[in-house]
Formats: C-alpha cells, structure tokens, sequence
C-alpha cells in the first residue's frame, strides 16, 4: 500500500524559517500557489484516487486543485495538523532563548520547546493516521506539514523520532514522497522516494 505524501506549498513565513505549527493559520506566496497547481496537475496524471490534507488553510489550498483536478472530494484529517511549537510559534530559532535553541538542536526529542507538543505524542498521531490511510488501499495523496510528516515517517520506518531533523533535514514545498506501508502494523514501510519535485 503506498501513500504520496505532500508538504503544502511555499507560505509567507518560508523565507524567515519561521515556525508555523498546529495554531499559526498563514497564507501561501504566489510560489505557493504555483506548487499546488503544479501538485495538482502530477496528481491527475499520476492517478491518484483520493486527496486527503490537514485542515490547516496552507495545507487545503495546496489540495484543492489535487482533489479537483482528480475529481474527487477534498478530505480533512484533523490529525494531519502540524505539530504544536509551544513558545517558538511564530519565532525562528534564533529569536528564542539560546539555552532553548540549543537543547532543542541538541535532541528534539528529549527537549522539546517549552509548551510546544511532544515529537513522541505527534509522531505516534502522525504514523497512525498515515497508517489508516494507507490500509484504503487506493492511491492517497496526502497533503500536511514538514516536522509533522518528517516525525510520521520516522516512525514508519522504524527510526529514532530523536534524528528526524538530521534524517530528514526537510520536505520542500510541493515536492511528494512516496512510501510503502505493509498491511502488517509491526512491519516498518518502506521509503521509495524522497522530496521528489513536481514539473
């Protein structure tokens, strides 16, 4: 059972590397715009069967064209949302504490920002929803959020969710990757392709 997997298109914050997590609601750039199109006519001729997106705007406007170009219905999976950043919300890393920062950088999982959702608590989300998806047994493009994604397919595959910044440094907006999910929960998919741009 395979899964596309999407990270929405470009944002307004993108450019600063700001953290825009489960509660910053922001607007795609023009770039943005052009990925989703971009996504959207892949999708069609890709065949894909469903269009399933977190219901973050920057995320259901980057799947909207998918699931119109591939005439289907536009789902919202509310465990899709991006992890929670607690007090880096809004920020880049170097506008917070430098202890912070640091720890953080260190191992994000043992020190996660203060306030912010635990990578265990949303990988463990994240796997498990990709996991339901993928058990349709159709053609899914999934379009949600780079740390998100990232802490999902860590555990998929059966990696520490302490790496997932040094794993996956990042998913580039508009770019798919695809991964293989067995029907056996205990098995840990399999990675067929990486941040794979759209033309």
């Amino acid at each position: 059972m395979t899964l596309l997997l999407a990270r929405h298109g470009q944002t307004v914050w993108h450019a600063e590397n700001r953290y825009a997590g489960g509660h910053s609601d922001i607007d795609l750039t023009p770039a943005g715009v052009l990925q989703a199109e971009r996504l959207a006519s892949w999708a069609r001729k890709r065949g894909v069967d469903a269009v399933v997106a977190s219901p973050l705007r920057r995320a259901v406007e980057t799947a909207r064209p998918s699931a119109l170009a591939c005439e289907t219905e536009l789902e919202i999976v509310h465990d899709l949302r991006e992890v929670g950043f607690g007090v880096a919300e809004g920020l880049t890393l170097d506008e917070l504490d430098p202890d912070v920062a640091a720890r953080f950088r260190a191992d994000p999982a043992a020190h996660p920002f203060p306030g912010a959702e635990h990578p265990a608590a949303a990988a463990k989300r994240a796997a498990e929803t990709l996991r339901a998806l993928a058990a349709r047994g159709s053609t899914v493009l999934v379009v949600a959020h780079n740390t998100l994604l990232r802490l999902g397919l860590c555990t998929l595959i059966g990696l520490p969710v302490a790496r997932y910044r040094h794993v996956f440094p990042r998913l580039e907006n508009g770019a798919v990757t695809e991964v293989a999910v067995p029907a056996d929960r205990a098995a840990p998919a399999a990675l067929l392709s990486l941040n794979v741009p759209v033309p």
